[in-house]
């Protein structure tokens, strides 16, 4: 069961103050077990097969859908939130990967780079959440000269990007976050975080991903750099809970690793943050690392004395650990037999009875010697 707040709060530190399951902070809370994040398919070092229909979107640039996405296409002056691979076609050459880098790119459709003219257009024919391999002709992407610095793509060559449009935003004037101000940026991330938490109400986890992926996208690790004071306050009340809102959608989809990583961005800003410490414990848990979750519920339950959901779970780690002893000990028993039942000590009265006999033979032997003499 998840509960939803609907209305933000003015910071983000009170949420270490509120029960787990309770209503915080603008949050997705997760009462129940069970905890994703769109996951790039195949390991990621040559293009994906693909056997959809090939989709000749220019006479440079075609496109073979890998996921469906959803709703209505980007327009032109769209600011366009994407991840994205980029091979060499032909080769192995994997030049570019924003999935390994865990930054999404921002593309203003109609101003992007000329070498990523031909990305532009792929991306102009997909829809949220669409995933794709786009063929672009070398004319469309490094030209004839190539590239020799950062990236490193030969001269006329053919490239391969596989896609996915994380969301965008249709400001009609195209305005890149660099050109927004620090509270129109804050604004925007705000706006994806309650898109983000509707859907996750609506068990939409993966769209709900999307939105919240695109809210952290407006609060770079170059623009927080740049806030103090109230405007960092502000920024992380929003940042925060998206990041914690993924990692609930991560467990949802138990993509644990995953919602780990969301955790820990979190406590890199608030080592006190009860919700981060339980729900990176959860992970952990589900991913049999007993005693590091055990670790994070005890620190949760530090800052969080009376929290019955923490208690819960380190009950739950205890119990798990008593039926693990009872299962070894069983397999023991069964592997070297019952143990050996002590043997009685040997009676000494026969010992004793011989020595005996002894010492009065060899009596009589000398009183009959002394007889003789």
């Amino acid at each position: 069961m998840a509960v939803l707040e609907e209305d933000p709060a003015p910071a983000a530190a009170a949420a270490a103050s509120d029960s787990i399951s309770g209503i915080s902070d603008n949050e997705v809370t997760v009462e129940e077990t069970s905890f994703v994040h769109t996951e790039p398919p195949q390991d990621g070092t040559a293009p994906p097969v693909v056997t959809s229909d090939m989709e000749v979107l220019h006479d440079k640039v075609k496109k073979q859908v890998i996921k469906e996405g959803h709703g209505k296409k980007p327009s032109k002056f769209a600011t366009c939130f994407i991840h994205y691979r980029a091979w060499v076609q032909g080769s192995s050459h994997k030049f570019e990967d924003t999935w390994q880098e865990q930054h999404p790119i921002e593309l203003v459709l109609g101003k992007e780079k000329k070498e990523m003219a031909g990305l532009g257009i792929g991306v102009s024919n997909m829809r949220s959440g669409e995933r794709a391999l786009l063929h672009v002709n070398w004319e469309l992407g490094y030209g004839k000269e190539g590239s020799f610095s950062f990236p490193n793509v030969p001269p006329m060559a053919d490239l391969v990007y596989e896609v996915e449009l994380i969301g965008f935003d249709d400001v009609k004037e195209g305005k890149a976050r660099s050109d927004m101000t620090v509270e129109e940026r804050i604004e925007a991330a705000d706006r994806r975080k309650i898109e983000g938490n509707e859907y996750f109400k609506e068990k939409k986890f993966e769209e709900a991903m999307q939105q919240y992926e695109m809210a952290i996208a407006y609060m770079g690790d170059d623009f927080m750099f740049q806030l103090f004071g109230k405007y960092r306050d502000m920024a992380l009340a929003v940042k925060n809970p998206c990041h914690l809102n993924m990692a609930a959608c991560l467990i949802k989809l138990k993509r644990f690793d995953e919602a780990i990583a969301q955790c820990t961005i979190v406590l890199s800003e608030d080592e006190k943050n009860v919700k981060a410490l339980f729900r990176r414990g959860k992970a952990k848990a589900e991913l049999g690392q007993t005693e590091s979750a055990r670790e994070d519920f005890l620190k949760a339950k530090k800052y969080s004395p009376e929290d019955k959901d923490v208690q819960r779970e380190l009950r739950l780690l205890a119990e798990q650990d008593k039926a693990l002893y009872q299962k070894q000990k069983e397999l023991y028993k069964g592997l070297f037999g019952p143990r050996p039942e002590p043997k009685p000590k040997t009676s000494n009265f026969l010992v004793l009875f011989w020595r005996w006999l002894v010492s009065l033979i060899g009596y009589i032997v000398k009183l009959f010697k002394r007889k003789d003499e």
